[in-house]
């Protein structure tokens, strides 16, 4: 290790500054452009340990959690309170923009969505219940030491106010050096809780102690370990546009409701007058359930347990137009031209490896309006590639922020052949 002066020139795809010097880029966490810092370095990784002289835009985080002086590297759940608002939005805008330029993609990025503090609805943390106590929050940091958490600015209060009874469910479960994960998803019934990664399972004692403490406490819908169901005093509920989903224990859902409603407003503005639409990688049906208020739909998911979610809100639904739910992997089996014929429109979410293989069969196909939503830039940008290689054009790409102070965007992107 050794500690040396350098200045920030540039942010790198991660929050990361970076600075270049005779043994190549180094990476300093938590530090701007702009910044004269002292650093210990680490191979092609620096740690701040002064800043001699500070960014205009560096800022007082809002979290006492973020770290030290500002400095941040404490817990690991936000990587970007230190920076001012307007060049935060500035770089997640341009990571959209240089993901683009990167495939020599040459169209506008809008204004980024925003986000705002207390809107996360789904967060993941982790556990570990020793002798000593119980340990709940966050990873620090390139480590597995867990940050406990008191506040948390980010978080809705909805989970927040519940932050008692989240500990008193994880202090019903026996001791042990074996950290676990918990799931905690805010839904219209109450907190769906699920706790996974916990190793040989529940023991009967186990099982009854947390069916007892989830009982004594308000505002917990349902309680599961391991993808099991231990307690549901109430089914918890997630509103789609008016048709109410049961998520699986630990589903997928878009991390905060602002955002869920800026990218389904996108994508029904997208769609028009379209009578049939097909929603690839359709989770528990985020958009399909929406879509279906206007045009038939075609549903395709990979995971069995969504798929049957989304089929039962579906039937459950009065007003809908048809709903076909199809369990299909599209990544080893993308629709083919011949599947896809008959529809007039396209939305597709997959997951941050994105849609290439479906992004090809869709060049060969006749559908006119396409509507992409990816967390991914990157791979968004080289599924662009494809389609406008094979015919169709941009016509907007959103970034829209759902994960607040980290280096995450989401972006919609409407494409339109013909």
């Amino acid at each position: 290790m050794s500690t040396q002066s350098v200045t920030i020139s540039s942010l790198g795809a991660e929050g990361d500054g970076i600075a270049h010097g005779p043994d190549g880029p180094l990476y300093v966490p938590f530090s701007l452009p702009g910044e004269t810092l002292a650093v210990a370095r680490v191979g092609n990784q620096g740690t701040i340990m002064s800043i001699t002289q500070a960014a205009p835009e560096r800022v007082e985080p809002k979290c006492r959690h973020f770290g030290p002086d500002g400095v941040g590297g404490t817990c690991g759940g936000c990587s970007l309170q230190h920076m001012e608002k307007s060049a935060y939005n500035a770089f997640k805008r341009g990571l959209v923009e240089a993901a683009l330029k990167a495939r020599g993609i040459d169209a506008p990025v809008s204004p980024l969505v925003e986000a705002s503090q207390g809107q996360r609805r789904r967060l993941v943390y982790t556990v570990r219940n020793r002798e000593k106590g119980l340990i709940f929050g966050f990873n620090q940091p390139g480590t597995h030491q867990v940050v406990p958490i008191e506040e948390c600015p980010i978080t809705s209060p909805a989970v927040m106010a519940r932050f008692a009874a989240l500990r008193a469910i994880c202090a019903s479960m026996a001791a042990g050096s074996d950290a676990f994960r918990m799931t905690v998803i805010e839904t219209t019934t109450g907190l769906d809780v699920s706790l996974d990664g916990v190793r040989g399972g529940l023991k009967e004692r186990e099982r009854r102690a947390l069916s007892d403490t989830v009982l004594k406490l308000k505002g917990i819908a349902r309680l599961s370990v391991n993808g099991e169901i231990v307690i549901e005093p109430q089914k918890p509920l997630l509103d789609f546009g008016g048709a109410l989903v049961c998520p699986p224990p630990g589903a997928f859902t878009q991390a905060t409701l602002p955002a869920e409603e800026a990218m389904a407003a996108l994508v029904m503005a997208e769609l028009g007058k379209a009578k049939k639409v097909a929603d690839l990688f359709a989770g528990i049906g985020t958009f399909a359930l929406r879509i279906a208020r206007k045009a038939q739909v075609l549903a395709v998911e990979s995971d069995e347990k969504a798929v049957k979610a989304l089929d039962a809100a579906a039937r459950a639904t009065q007003g809908l137009k048809p709903v076909k739910a199809e369990r299909r992997d599209l990544f080893r089996r993308p629709l083919m031209p011949f599947e896809l014929k008959g529809l007039d429109a396209v939305v597709f979410d997959p997951p941050r490896a994105g849609a290439e293989a479906q992004s090809a069969e869709l060049t060969k196909s006749d559908v006119r309006t396409l509507v992409a939503v990816s967390c991914n830039p990157l791979t968004l940008a080289r599924d662009l590639a494809i389609l406008t290689a094979g015919g169709y054009r941009i016509r907007s790409i959103t970034p829209i922020d759902q994960f607040l102070w980290s280096a995450h965007v989401e972006v919609v992107a409407v494409l339109t052949k013909g």
